[in-house]
């Protein structure tokens, strides 16, 4: 039978959030796959883990990936772990996922620490809904054009930025949105320095440029503000039935859609309409 490969949550910051499952996984597994074997390894010391290390990132994800594979097809099991947080999110995992799913090979997740909904949890912005961005584009052009696709976006956006591209990100933030779109950005999470800063990009950029900006960044994009339709519901109707080129069933229907409200309602309302149209 083949192995299992476990994606092993790791802390983004403070060690003392490993789970209980993760450590025992980390130890009883034959090998543990690591973005960097360097970095895992402070992990290792604290928790007196002996599992052999090896590397797995983006840079050989294809070869050691394959290796890997052979190594679950042979009945041994393999954690992946990253530097911080879940594998595979905005981290390396996708290719080696994919490939033991199409193979059969069992695939589970210990779960535990992300720095995004981390982030978002405590940034006081709605987060009922939210879209995750990964890392925006090095290039500022690239950048640029990929905060002006959240100009409209009716969700929460959270994206990870490394703290050398954080000033110039912040200043493209403003050109592309507006210095009226709240903004948080949260640094050193779960670290002793932790760091959440609410306000616009501009407010951002005067505090986070007077001095050199250290550790891992989640931004944060507050949702645009949705207009309303320019006319009430009843001149809506008014209009759409006055026009006449619909029935009005499917007027009721496509004007419900356009407020949000319940078809019922707003076909008894052009009932309502048409009966007084005919009374005048």
């Amino acid at each position: 039978m083949s192995g299992t490969l476990y994606l092993v949550a790791t802390p983004i910051g403070n060690l003392e959030d490993l789970s209980f499952r993760a450590l025992r996984v980390l130890k009883e597994v034959d090998l543990v796959a690591a973005e960097d074997t360097r970095h895992s390894r402070k992990l290792f010391n604290h928790y007196g883990i002996g599992t052999a290390l090896t590397s797995y990132y983006e840079h050989n994800e294809a070869v050691k990936g394959e290796r890997l594979l052979e190594k679950l097809r042979q009945g041994q099991s393999v954690a992946l772990i990253s530097d911080a947080g879940m594998p595979a999110i905005a981290d390396p995992g996708f290719f080696l996922v994919r490939r033991c799913r199409d193979e059969g090979i069992a695939v589970t997740a210990v779960p535990g620490p992300s720095a995004a909904v981390t982030a978002l949890a405590i940034s006081g912005l709605p987060v009922d809904r939210f879209v995750f961005e990964g890392f925006l584009p090095a290039k500022t052009k690239a950048r640029r054009e990929a905060l002006s696709q959240l100009r409209h976006e009716p969700r929460t956006a959270a994206f990870y930025e490394a703290p050398h591209r954080l000033l110039a990100t912040l200043r493209d933030l403003g050109q592309e949105l507006g210095d009226k779109r709240e903004i948080a950005v949260a640094r050193e999470l779960t670290k002793l320095h932790e760091e959440l800063f609410r306000g616009t990009a501009e407010q951002a950029l005067e505090h986070f440029g007077a001095s050199r900006v250290r550790g891992e960044i989640v931004v944060m994009i507050s949702p645009a503000e949705q207009e309303g339709p320019s006319e009430s519901l009843r001149e809506v109707l008014q209009r759409r039935l006055a026009e006449g080129d619909l029935p009005m069933r499917k007027i009721a229907k496509e004007v419900a859609k356009e407020f949000g409200l319940p078809g019922s309602d707003v076909y008894r309302i052009c009932l309502e309409l048409q009966t007084n149209g005919e009374d005048e």
